[in-house]
């Protein structure tokens, strides 16, 4: 519809000084979807508007773009805030801040290509080409952490074209020239930045991290940025490499990647680690620094688990698969939640019905430490990482407890969810607070995870906010009292924390 507003030639409602300054002005104070919406339209009408010089055509979509960041903002804390929402809610976000950052790029590199194509008509636009490019590549590292929040897969397009916009700011002279993205950004960016954080992320496994850590674990790449380094020559300490000239994702080096080349790139934490480490400490002391920008303020329960998280996949050698997976073909009975899990554990088996919350998933593998589940990808859109799971093998009467720890989404409208399991001889238990010298009257549900090995020591699942350093617990089994010392808070999911325990038998 908005082509009809204007000719081809000079009639462009942007091309008006006064009426693009009413444009931005009504864009400001407009809804955040309803803005980002409009913008989206109007780059759309750029692409005919081929009466516009290069450097006209770059700074009516700069404004634009900038005019669109405070509700691309606002729409990504609504996304990341909306978990137990509506899923329509959620996947019109997703969609709306995805295909904006698809848009930009594209306006972007389009604007690129004239000045590529008409080299004379584009002296005036030389100086600001860095900040274009610089601005095509950022958006397609958001739009990389979008499809992160779905758990890909990942474009092979996008690899490609973050590898083609790096090299060719490379051979150009201005990968590493720093520069401010945005003016509300005051720390300073460049192309070769921006690929060295796409690949940081992608290769710190996003996808067993909930969408809300994958934006902490984003922050947390561009504070630690700097110590990362990202060469032409394998170092002692390199993890990964990649093929720029191809477009590859990168890759560990478990994996050699062959003859030197010219797109050759090794990747290595650098001194990164070691101020994650740092971090931590500061952090499990109660302190953030004051330059850590992480959008928001957090408790420590919500940010050690990213950090912990992030300092073994920066490690020179990163997780890897501790136990080989056995192709199989079997139902799973599956209950949700702390509290159908504890129910099971105490002895009262819920029955198979609708009401119970029970589902059926398929699994298609498994291994010592856990099994993979297969899904269409409409299902889903509900499965939550981090969420407590109560097992039963098809035909089989024992109970496993496990937890959701990685999902992928697959060719062909799949999914698959990777469940580790805790404990193959759970049990659940009631504890009481142990307070001068007596029992207080107070129940805390838990389930002992009592396959743990760790001689003296008991791991303890807990309903959120269950897990008290300051408190000592105790709780009968088998006409045997035990008194049990907070040692640590191991884990915190979905309604559920996992504490570790010191045991001390008493009479």
């Amino acid at each position: 519809m908005i082509r009809k507003l204007f000719t081809r030639r000079s009639e462009h409602p942007l091309a008006d000084g006064k009426e693009l300054a009413r444009i931005l002005a009504e864009l400001r104070v407009e809804t955040p979807a309803k803005a980002v919406e409009e913008v989206m339209s109007w780059f759309e009408s750029l692409q005919h508007g081929d009466d516009f010089r290069v450097l006209q055509y770059f700074q009516l979509l700069r404004q634009l773009d900038e005019a669109a960041q405070p509700h691309l903002r606002r729409l990504a804390r609504d996304y990341l805030n909306s978990g137990g929402g509506s899923a329509l809610v959620e996947q019109r976000l997703w969609t709306a801040s995805h295909a904006y950052w698809a848009a930009v790029a594209a306006q972007y590199a389009t604007c690129i290509e004239r000045a590529r194509l008409d080299a004379k008509g584009s002296d005036a636009f030389k100086a600001l080409l860095p900040l274009a490019v610089a601005r095509v590549q950022a958006a397609r590292c958001r739009q990389l952490k979008w499809q992160a929040y779905r758990y890909g897969p990942i474009d092979d397009f996008l690899w490609k074209e973050l590898a083609t916009t790096y090299l060719a700011a490379e051979a150009a002279g201005h990968a590493q020239q720093p520069m401010q993205l945005y003016p509300a950004q005051k720390a300073l960016t460049s192309v070769a930045q921006q690929y060295l954080h796409a690949n940081v992320f992608f290769s710190s496994s996003m996808d067993s991290l909930t969408p809300l850590q994958i934006e902490l674990a984003d922050r947390l790449i561009a504070y630690f940025l700097p110590g990362f380094v990202f060469s032409v020559d394998c170092r002692p300490d390199s993890v990964y490499w990649l093929d720029a000239a191809s477009g590859s994702a990168p890759v560990r080096l478990a994996r050699h990647p062959g003859a030197k080349r010219p797109g050759l790139r090794f990747l290595s934490p650098g001194t990164a680690r070691q101020a994650l480490d740092e971090l931590i400490h500061l952090v499990e002391r109660g302190d953030v620094p004051d330059d850590l920008n992480l959008g928001g303020q957090y408790p420590q329960r919500v940010l050690v688990p990213v950090l912990y998280h992030l300092r073994a996949h920066w490690a020179v050698r990163p997780p890897q698969r501790r136990h080989q997976r056995h192709v199989v073909k079997t139902r799973m009975n599956v209950l949700h939640g702390f509290e159908q899990s504890h129910a099971v554990f105490s002895g009262s088996r819920p029955p198979w019905a609708a009401e119970s919350g029970s589902e059926t998933w398929l699994v298609e593998n498994v291994s010592l430490g856990g099994f993979r589940a297969l899904f269409d990808d409409s299902s889903a859109q509900t499965l939550k990482l981090g969420e407590l799971l109560c097992m039963q093998p098809e035909g089989g009467d024992n109970w496993l407890l496990g937890a959701s720890r990685r999902v992928n989404r697959l060719a062909g409208e799949r999914a698959s969810l990777g469940i580790q399991v805790l404990s193959r001889r759970a049990r659940s238990i009631d504890l009481r607070p142990r307070q001068s010298g007596f029992s207080a009257a107070v129940r805390i549900p838990g389930i002992w995870l009592h396959d743990s090995g760790e001689p003296g020591v008991l791991r303890i699942v807990l309903l959120t906010g269950g897990f008290n350093v300051q408190v000592p617990v105790e709780f009968s089994d088998d006409g045997q009292r035990h008194l049990l010392t907070p040692l640590e808070l191991e884990e915190s999911g979905g309604d559920y924390e996992i504490g570790r325990f010191r045991d001390q038998a008493i009479a």
